[in-house]
């Protein structure tokens, strides 16, 4: 699986809900697989060019399958802490999130969850969900910030280019 990277219009489309069971055991081992070997500890389904309402993430305690995820309640105190992107490579920049959130959410056998996170984990969650709504961390930053980065985040826009062609080509040859 390819990492879609900042410049791909993926990224920024609102994903779609899905059939929970939809999910082959198979393909969210090789997504799982793709977020360890790139030593992330999210992946959306956007960022592997899929526009679905699905992420993964793993803060250390074991792997969780989000599928359709709602944030039902944010608590108002927030934090900011660094986040990067494996999508945004190279680049880190501190981003305000909620200490705590209330989300419901499905396992890839149509089983509802609802649970309370907080610290570490509901930022991650946070982040993962963004990436469903189109939203990315650097939208959180200051337009000073921005500007700062702006010829790395060019430079991650031309790559993103290049990757787009060479998908096109493969798909072309099928």
């Amino acid at each position: 699986m390819l990492i879609r990277l900042y410049g791909d219009p993926v990224l920024r489309k609102v994903a779609k809900e899905i059939d929970p069971t939809s999910l082959k055991d198979e393909f969210i081992k090789e997504m799982a697989n793709t977020m360890y070997v790139e030593d992330g500890v999210g992946l959306a389904a956007p960022q592997i060019g899929i526009s679905e309402r699905f992420f993964l993430y793993d803060v250390g305690e074991k792997l969780h399958l989000i599928i359709n995820p709602q944030i039902l309640e944010m608590s108002p105190e927030k934090e900011e802490g660094e986040e990067g992107c494996l999508s945004i490579p190279d680049i880190f920049e501190e981003v305000p999130r909620s200490l705590k959130i209330r989300v419901k959410y499905y396992d890839n056998f149509g089983k509802e969850y609802t649970r309370e996170l907080e610290g570490y984990e509901a930022r991650v969650f946070q982040h993962e969900f963004d990436h469903l709504n189109g939203k990315l961390f650097i939208d959180y930053i200051s337009p000073v910030k921005k500007r700062l980065l702006k010829q790395k985040l060019n430079d991650i826009k031309k790559k993103s280019a290049e990757i787009l062609k060479e998908i096109e080509k493969t798909a072309a040859r099928k």
